[in-house]
């Protein structure tokens, strides 16, 4: 059995060999011995090991002709702040845990009422760490009434070597609600010379118009990333990547003009007559962010969160 803390008021403690105690004050032939399974404890301590867990409820409704918060719950790791917004409710979600690592779990849930307007970010970038054992979860889920809108801006996801990260994300859209959202990722930081040799990360996002599915896109990478990110068809060697969903009627007129917008390494089409959807690549996150900034300034008509441009 291991020593419990009340064996500390006994005579000290003598280790004569790995995982025996003696108590040398006593006769040898009296005294006690203690065999300890040292390995048992150590996988016990590492298993107790305290992980983060946070979880937020936000409901937002349109009242006296403006947005206002119907219900906020938050607790553990996850905190949100509500800066003064013209347009709608505004959100800065906090992860006050610093990050995600393996056994973290954190949820979030909301509710747009009708008519309402609300947007989510985050307060700087999420990292997810290397991960000891299990995997990290974060699981959002958001439904948006008739005429509402939602914008979904969180701030870069920067992934670090050993980090194993599992998202989902379930917008669940009315007849004739709004999503603008978008979802970046940097694959470790180049200027400080990090290189992903072994993390896994797994990224779903689902968009659902009155019940039925009308995006679905589902990312799966595990092992060597900084040698299968050279495949072309993957990331052809881009550092960073960002998918951005645009579901409203004015769709379509948006088009074009976004084309105009984006590099070489990116592409936007439409998939449905109210539903556009671009990809984008970049080497760094310093390229990905100066690439996604006017596409977001035109799409949230720019009311884009001011933590993005902190």
């Amino acid at each position: 059995m291991p020593v419990v803390q009340g064996a500390l008021a006994s005579p000290p403690m003598v280790q004569r060999r790995p995982g025996v105690m003696i108590w040398p004050q006593m006769p040898l032939s009296r005294s006690r011995q203690i065999t300890l399974p040292m390995r048992h404890i150590e996988a016990a301590i590492a298993q107790a090991q305290p992980r983060a867990e946070g979880a937020l409820d936000l409901r937002v409704k349109h009242r006296d002709g403006r947005s206002a918060i119907d219900r906020f719950r938050a607790s553990g790791a996850y905190k949100a702040l509500f800066p003064r917004s013209a347009l709608g409710v505004q959100a800065i979600v906090l992860n006050t845990g610093g990050g995600v690592t393996g056994g973290d779990r954190f949820a979030l849930t909301g509710h747009v009422g009708v008519d309402a307007h609300l947007t989510l970010t985050t307060q700087a970038a999420e990292r997810a760490y290397r991960a000891a054992r299990g995997w990290g979860r974060v699981d959002s889920a958001i439904t948006v009434e008739a005429g509402a809108t939602l914008h979904w801006l969180p701030q870069e996801l920067i992934l670090y070597d050993g980090c194993a990260l599992h998202r989902r994300l379930r917008v669940d859209l009315a007849d004739g609600a709004s999503v603008l959202l978008v979802e970046p990722v940097i694959f470790g930081r180049v200027a400080m010379g990090e290189r992903l040799t072994q993390a896994r990360f797994r990224d779903d996002i689902a968009v659902y118009r009155a019940g039925r599915p009308v995006y679905r896109d589902a990312l799966r990478l595990e092992g060597d990333l900084s040698r299968s990110a050279l495949r072309r068809a993957i990331l052809n060697g881009a550092g960073a990547m960002a998918c951005l969903v645009y579901a409203a009627p004015d769709a379509p007129a948006h088009l074009d003009g976004l084309r105009a917008l984006l590099p070489d390494t990116a592409g936007a089409s439409l998939l449905a007559p109210d539903l556009l959807v671009m990809r984008l690549v970049a080497s760094d996150g310093f390229a990905l962010r100066a690439s996604l900034l006017p596409v977001l300034d035109r799409l949230s008509r720019d009311t884009l969160p001011v933590s993005w441009r902190l």
